[in-house]
């Protein structure tokens, strides 16, 4: 399995808008799904898109206004393909 990245950007609009418990569900995912070991999480701070937030970017690609069943369908999706 290709190393997914994750970044979580921890800048406070974002956090207050859901990131906290975005952060909490992408750890109990990695945990429940065995994946410590394939996933590089990490926090960043503000990247200045606090509009559009709270903001992921996973593999690159950032993601807008994310939830979490927006992230539990993204990282389903990438841990299948691999």
């Amino acid at each position: 399995m290709a190393k997914i990245k994750i970044t979580v950007c921890m800048g406070s609009s974002c956090f207050a808008r859901g990131n906290q418990q975005n952060l909490a569900f992408i750890e109990a995912f990695i945990k429940a799904h065995d994946l410590e070991a394939e996933i590089d999480l990490a926090g960043a701070r503000c990247e200045n898109k606090c509009a559009s937030g709270p903001n992921v970017i996973i593999n690159g690609i950032e993601y807008n206004s994310v939830n979490e069943a927006k992230l539990e369908e993204i990282l389903t999706r990438l841990i299948n393909q691999n």
